[in-house]
């Protein structure tokens, strides 16, 4: 069978941003100037700008800039600077990798793990023969599984076909974690590999990676993650030639005449992960605190165990004090029976999971919180800046929802239940890089009110400040620019506004995030699909197309009773500053809702036909 990626298969992935020192102290120096701007407009905000006659506005607004502001800081000292981790030549023995030789020394032995649910086993298959073609310098055992909780004969099949092993369960408890940790029981390598079942590496993976294991602190190395099948999309002329004919051709040669060059369904979901990998994530190396994000990483055994242990005994206490508290809140003892407690104690042990990674939708960045809070062994974490494995997209939008669902919800259930930023051994750098990822996630709770905003002013000609007055531009201009020019800075090389526009868009599933987890409710989700799902997705996006529509009618009667004044006390500064602002939100808000008609230029059906 065919698949609709095969014509990508030559693409090549970007190399990783090049480090230039004096463009880092630029950034360092415009950030350092922007959060000075920034803290001078926030305390010019709540002491000497509210509208006074309109709190109920005013306050949510200034209390969401504030918020965003905090955002900012955190994320000006992720990107404060690169510090890569030396590149060291990959290890010939076992004994170049531990801290205490072995009497006994030998070559690696790797684990290449592909879990699997109901993945098209001729997909797996593509993998697979890309996992047996890994090479390496010196001597190696690799030994490639797939973990297929689908319990399929043809996956065992196709396995048995390749010359690589099968492993499965009876049960499919803890998702991917559990699958995980029965491979684990049944595998003895020193370093395990996991990748997706769609996870194509490079025969270069293990060469450029295990040279980081030389110290024997490195407990995971993290490799960025590249969709090789994003869709670069068409230009203008010939995406309208195709709808209008030669007048479409010549109608979008005099728009990119005006605008410049027009690209129409390139990446549509934005799904391009470089900016997260190759700056946000490898920018926490100089905080050692780069998470592991799954597919493409590397792991030490020993430090996996380790994080197992840790996690097992803290399990442990934890019951331990719950039923101390409940017999005690029972019997009304303040101690209990000696007999009694250690029968309990060794109750809760058989009742208490032993497993390498954490039952959890999140595995990996949970997995990376243990490890980076470990104060006996310091454990390092790596993020390796060259991409080393190419995955597939989500292709439609439903997809693309579940994929941030996913994110969102494990990563505030996390914080909910075992927050990294309270977590004991964790360093105040590691705190602050997972504060904000965290924050990030709520970010939908302060969007909302920057979406709204301009929409009240439009249809009431309330203000949530005083006055859109020169002291207003003399306190918001300067922060603005000078937050895009730092933003330049720190992104030199990737255009950032499809991501930040994303981000402002993502609300609806955020909010479903954060609601969820309020709740006390397990974060489910279906596996994510590796083919693009048909169907009208645009009941998706009905909160976007709301607020563009909302937007716009808004626009249209403001203006109106700026002529007429049929209602409130429209003011032209004010009106010139909510345009702007609604306009941008409509854009931010387009993305997504265009996103939810893209259909690729071959139909799956046709890809897939023999």
């Amino acid at each position: 069978m065919g698949f609709y990626f095969e014509g990508f298969e030559d693409r090549k992935p970007p190399p990783p941003l090049p480090h230039s020192p004096a463009r880092e102290l630029l950034f360092q120096l415009l950030a350092t100037i922007n959060l000075t701007l920034g803290a001078w407009y926030i305390w010019w905000r709540w002491t000497d700008s509210l509208n006074y006659d309109a709190l109920w506005f005013a306050i949510p607004l200034v209390v969401a800039e504030t918020c965003a502001y905090i955002g900012l800081v955190l994320f000006s000292i992720n990107l404060w600077q690169t510090r890569d981790y030396p590149r060291r030549p990959p290890p010939e023995t076992i004994n170049d990798c531990l801290a205490q030789p072995l009497e006994e020394d030998r070559p690696l032995h790797v684990d290449l793990f592909f879990p699997s649910y109901d993945e098209e086993p001729e997909l797996v298959r593509l993998s697979i023969r890309d996992a047996k073609a890994v090479s390496y310098p010196h001597g190696i055992d690799i030994r490639i599984a797939i973990l297929d909780d689908g319990k399929r004969p043809a996956m065992a099949a196709m396995a048995q076909e390749e010359g690589v092993g099968y492993i499965t369960r009876e049960d499919n408890v803890g998702f991917k974690a559990g699958n995980l940790r029965n491979a684990m029981e049944q595998t003895s390598g020193d370093f395990i590999v996991i990748c997706d079942a769609d996870t194509r590496p490079f025969s270069t993976i293990l060469e450029h990676t295990l040279g980081y294991f030389r110290d024997p602190d490195v407990a995971w190395v993290q490799t960025p993650q590249w969709f090789f099948d994003l869709p670069e999309g068409k230009r203008l002329p010939q995406w309208l030639q195709a709808r209008l004919g030669t007048p479409g051709h010549w109608l979008g040669r005099l728009a990119e005449r005006v605008y410049g060059p027009v690209t129409i369904g390139q990446d549509p979901f934005v799904n391009d992960p470089q900016m997260f990998y190759d700056v946000i994530q490898r920018r926490r190396n100089w905080a050692n605190a780069s998470f592991c994000c799954g597919a493409g990483s590397i792991h030490r055994r020993e430090a996996v165990m380790e994080a197992a242990l840790k996690s097992y005994s803290e399990n442990i206490d934890k019951q331990r004090r719950q039923q101390d508290q409940k017999i005690k809140a029972l019997t009304g003892e303040q101690e209990l029976n000696p007999q009694l407690q250690q029968m309990m104690d060794t109750q809760t042990i058989l009742d208490t999971e032993f497993t390498p990674y954490k039952f959890h939708v999140s595995e990996d960045i949970y997995t990376s919180v243990v490890l980076h809070s470990d104060p006996d062994r310091n454990w390092k974490s790596v993020m390796h800046p060259q991409v080393e494995s190419k995955m597939l997209s989500p292709q439609d939008l439903q997809t693309w929802m579940i994929q941030r669902f996913k994110y969102a919800g494990g990563t505030l259930d996390i914080a909910k239940n075992d927050n990294p930023l309270f977590r004991p051994g964790m360093t105040f750098r590691q705190r602050l890089m997972y504060a904000t990822t965290v924050w990030s996630y709520l970010g939908a709770l302060w969007n909302v009110v920057f979406l709204l905003s301009p929409i009240v002013y439009l249809l009431t000609g309330i203000a949530p400040v005083s006055a859109y007055s020169q002291s207003f531009y003399l306190h918001f201009i300067p922060f603005i620019v000078m937050n895009e020019l730092a933003t330049m800075a720190a992104t030199w090389g990737l255009a950032g506004f499809k991501g930040k526009a994303n981000y402002l868009a993502f609300f609806p599933v955020n909010l479903r995030a954060i609601w969820t987890v309020l709740r006390g409710r397990q974060i489910k989700f279906p596996t994510t699909p590796k083919e693009r799902q048909e169907g009208n997705f645009f009941h998706l996006v009905l909160p976007q197309a709301g607020v563009m529509a909302l937007t716009l009618l808004a626009l249209v009667l403001g203006w109106l009773n700026m002529e007429f004044q049929w209602y409130g006390d429209h003011s032209l500064s004010g009106m010139i500053v909510n345009t702007f602002w609604g306009l941008n939100n409509v854009v931010a808000m387009s993305g997504l809702v265009f996103a939810a008609f893209w259909r690729p230029d071959v139909a799956p059906a046709e890809a897939s036909a023999p």
